[in-house]
């Protein structure tokens, strides 16, 4: 059952009375690549620095995540969405505060990418990240140095914005190295992926239940849905396999060619990613549900914004 809230997102839905920014570049970005990773070359994200708001190569899926406070799975639109990459410069108006970023960009994919949208709810096949029995086997962060007395592990001095899970927050950035690790930090917690033999390994520290949910939710064929009440933060690793790395990595744009299968082999059966095993040692599992998911849907966007 589809109910629609019917809440078009245009100029004149918002009056034009919110905060706008005073002036932005917009420039389109290279497509990522292998070779941008390993060579360190790759950083992603969001800079807030006094007035200035930095994009460093961000697709629109992930300004609207940042705009409208949603995950990924939330918005439907044009495959080219996800991978198209931009960086922009704006300056923000005197007086304006970093909370009122996200309403800025709003404006800004209105005005120059010419955006309309409009909400929908629909019930949908979810994975819930439940705890198993037996209960949660996870080890709590250690808390910051200079954090509070009894202040649970806050993420680690998060430096920019982009948020993984599409919260009010918008702090989080991504950069790699020479050897290909990429290293983010968000407020949902901190993230080094490392390559190995067989795929990566995902080293996460000072994790709540909120960027579990989004990094487990790259690599299933389900929204995954947090129905843990697990409240601290964590340090986990998960072994992500290749076959998963690759499907992740062509849904963010990388030009990597699908592998033949052999003959008689058969396709990929769903529930069979990786991150079901790795996340029953920490008695956590995905339990395949049905949930209403309010969607983002996209009625138009112009792949090429306005001059600046």
């Amino acid at each position: 059952m589809v109910s629609l809230s019917l809440l078009f997102v245009t100029a004149a839905a918002f009056g034009q009375t919110g905060p706008t920014f005073e002036v932005a570049s917009i420039k389109k970005g290279e497509p990522l690549s292998v070779a941008a990773v390993t060579s360190g070359r790759m950083h992603i994200g969001m800079t807030i620095d006094a007035a200035m708001v930095n994009i460093n190569s961000m697709s629109l899926t992930e300004m609207l995540r940042v705009a409208y406070k949603v995950k990924t799975f939330q918005i439907s639109g044009p495959d080219w969405l996800g991978t198209e990459r931009f960086n922009i410069i704006a300056k923000m108006p005197a007086g304006a505060t970093r909370e009122q970023v996200p309403e800025m960009i709003q404006a800004l994919l209105a005005d120059r990418f010419k955006l309309t949208l409009h909400r929908s709810t629909t019930d949908q096949a979810v994975y819930a990240l439940v705890v198993a029995k037996g209960g949660p086997k996870l080890k709590e962060s250690p808390p910051d140095a200079d954090a509070p007395a009894g202040s649970p592990g806050a993420p680690a001095a998060p430096l920019a914005a982009t948020p993984t899970d599409g919260g009010a927050q918008v702090r989080a950035s991504a950069t790699s190295d020479a050897g290909g690790t990429v290293n983010s930090s968000s407020v949902n917690g901190n993230t080094k992926m490392v390559p190995s033999g067989n795929g990566m390994r995902m080293e996460l520290t000072k994790m709540n239940a909120t960027g579990m949910v989004e990094i487990l939710g790259r690599f299933v064929d389900r929204p995954v849905v947090d129905m843990t009440d697990l409240q601290g933060r964590y340090d986990l690793t998960i072994d992500i396999g290749l076959e998963d790395m690759l499907s992740l990595a062509r849904g963010v744009g990388m030009n990597i060619p699908v592998r033949p299968q052999p003959d008689g082999a058969a396709a990929s059966e769903p529930g069979s990613s990786s991150v079901f095993a790795a996340i029953q040692q920490y008695g956590l599992k995905l339990e395949p549900r049905r949930a209403p998911i309010e969607l983002l849907i996209i009625d138009h966007v112009e792949k090429s914004p306005t001059e600046n």
